[in-house]
């Protein structure tokens, strides 16, 4: 086994990140060699924070060289971590503090209007992400972390649930499929992760195999919090069997399609208008709607077109779709305001609801609201657009006796 590893970034474009060489002595002590525009003011701090980590892993005689572009300490400490593994093969992890700001569960029914997808191995993308208002962040350990990065990718994601403070989001994690997946869920299901999602699903078995591994981890750990799943089909199996997907668990709280993928598999361009996968959109919806779970449309790919992403958005939504991810933070208050009720669902939907309470005052069972008959569907319908609007911060709790959405 090599006595030197690297681990990490670096480059004129790379920022909060730092890539760190190792080299693993047989005497000679603890040499550090450190490259770093804030050298003058954290260079001491850099220093005595690696000679903790060498400490923790019993590492008395080594040379490090750091090439530091603004890096926290929990992503030095990542890296460092990281290039020991590579040389050590240990299991021992380094754990920064758990932040109080963190210790946050989920609930099934949560808004999931938006979902912003943060690379795993990049860091410069995690440190903010809690500032965009999006409802849930992911860190990516699948498609955006190149196969030889997984590793390293891993260790950044588990400090940055225990020290980035998510301001309240939900905290996703993408696992890889199969062995690699079973090596994520146990690196990052201790850090109250809020929910986990499976890629490329195209069977029950594959969403129950990853509840099994996340609850045997759970015990393992003595970890109360519950861990919801969302599957992402992403191929024609996948729809075929979206349905039983879907029924996989009751931890599964949303059902994700993914299109790049899927069209890729189909055999089609993806396009704006959707035609080529609106019956796969469409299946999707209904098995996710039958289950009594969230239907979440795939990303939209073209981070500086805003008005394409506004009618996806809106087309999105009238298929029945409740979220939607996205790339770029810029697209995060699109898709909220997309999603939202706008002011004409919120007042008519008070409507609806006022005038069906004072119908069944006097007994009866329907009412006529102009030339519409309201009925309990759609009341049940209403109410959850009021819900909703509740959530969004759209109307108060005070809704009843208004009839105007802007009172």
């Amino acid at each position: 086994m090599s006595k030197i590893a690297t681990a990490g970034n670096a480059g004129p474009k790379v920022r909060s990140d730092c890539e760190i060489t190792i080299e693993i002595r047989q005497k000679g002590g603890i040499a550090i060699n450190l490259k770093s525009k804030v050298k003058t003011l954290y260079g001491e701090s850099i220093k005595s924070l690696c000679r903790e980590v060498l400490d923790f892993f019993r590492i008395r005689n080594a040379v490090l060289s750091i090439d530091d572009s603004g890096a926290l300490p929990l992503v030095i400490a990542a890296r460092l971590e990281a290039a020991i593994r590579k040389i050590t093969g240990t299991e021992m992890e380094f754990l920064p503090e758990m932040i109080k700001e963190n210790l946050y569960a989920t609930t099934p029914e949560r808004t999931r209007f938006s979902r912003l997808y943060l690379p795993g191995n990049s860091p410069g993308l995690m440190i903010n992400a809690g500032l965009h208002s999006s409802h849930g962040i992911i860190l990516d350990l699948e498609d955006s972390v190149a196969p030889d990065k997984k590793d390293e990718a891993r260790v950044l994601v588990r400090n940055a649930l225990r020290q980035i403070d998510f301001r309240g989001a939900e905290r996703m994690v993408r696992i890889n499929q199969g062995e690699t997946g079973l090596k994520d869920l146990q690196c990052v299901v201790p850090h109250n992760v809020n929910l986990v999602l499976v890629p490329k699903c195209e069977t029950a078995e594959q969403v129950r195999q990853t509840q099994e591994w996340i609850n045997e981890i759970r015990s393992r750990k003595k970890i109360r919090n519950r861990i919801f799943l969302m599957p992402i089909v992403e191929s024609a199996m996948g729809i075929e069997n979206c349905s039983e997907i879907a029924r996989a668990s009751d931890d599964v709280v949303a059902l994700v399609i993914g299109l790049e993928d899927f069209t890729a598999d189909m055999g089609v361009q993806r396009t704006q208008e959707g035609a080529e996968s609106l019956y796969a959109r469409s299946r999707l919806v209904i098995a996710a709607k039958a289950a009594g779970i969230q239907p979440i449309d795939s990303v939209f790919s073209d981070v500086g077109d805003l008005d394409g992403l506004k009618q996806n958005v809106l087309r999105s939504k009238a298929l029945g779709f409740e979220g939607m991810g996205c790339i770029h933070p810029r697209q995060i208050r699109v898709i909220n305001e997309g999603y939202s009720p706008d002011n004409a669902e919120i007042d008519k939907s008070i409507k609806i609801v006022l005038a069906f309470e004072e119908a069944s005052k006097n007994g009866l069972g329907v009412v006529a609201l102009g030339t519409k008959m309201i009925d309990a569907p759609v009341v049940k319908r209403a109410l959850k657009t009021i819900a909703l609007a509740e959530k969004s911060g759209l109307i108060g709790k005070d809704w009843r006796g208004k009839t105007d959405s802007n009172q």
